[in-house]
């Protein structure tokens, strides 16, 4: 058997790979983090033996370039001029699009607060559709702790939502 052509394994697990880094590092950080998977897995892919789920390999590779971004950034300072009041509406977007903009801040600053282990199991498992036994072998435990990791994370991003929107005075 030989292997498919790099670009159609892109466009197969590009949208995949790009969901796992936003979960993992944020929607800022995750494009470097994507690239950064891509370019590796372009210089390995010719050795990937026959029989591997690429799926996994470059979830493997993303985890290990989220956590090599994540580095990077908390070490290189953050300059701005000013910083912008939450919850206020730019020159060009209206109300609608400030309230988008705040439960996705919610969402992503609730799976933020989530500890790595938690946060990566989440991403893997529910956004990349990985089993618990290919979690553990990227991140480094058992398959019973990807298992406990995932669903610990997936409580604390209920009860945490779920209390924004009572806070918020919105019905469920």
């Amino acid at each position: 058997m030989t292997l498919r052509p790099f670009e159609q394994i892109v466009t197969e697990y590009g949208p995949m790979v790009l969901r796992v880094c936003r979960a993992v590092l944020g929607p800022v950080d995750a494009e470097d983090a994507w690239s950064e998977t891509f370019l590796a897995a372009l210089k390995a892919y010719p050795r990937l033996p026959e029989d591997a789920r690429v799926e996994a390999w470059l979830v493997t590779i993303a985890h290990r370039k989220a956590i090599d971004v994540a580095r990077a950034g908390s070490r290189r300072p953050v300059a701005v001029a000013e910083v912008p009041e939450p919850g206020t509406a730019s020159a060009t977007g209206g109300a609608d699009e400030v309230q988008e903009w705040e439960r996705e801040t919610e969402l992503w600053d609730a799976l933020k607060a989530l500890p790595q282990r938690q946060r990566a199991a989440v991403a893997y498992h529910y956004l990349a559709g990985l089993p618990y036994r290919e979690i553990a072998a990227i991140t480094g435990g058992s398959t019973d702790a990807a298992r406990r990791a995932a669903a610990d994370g997936i409580k604390s991003l209920r009860r945490s939502c779920s209390r924004r929107t009572e806070e918020r005075g919105e019905k469920r």
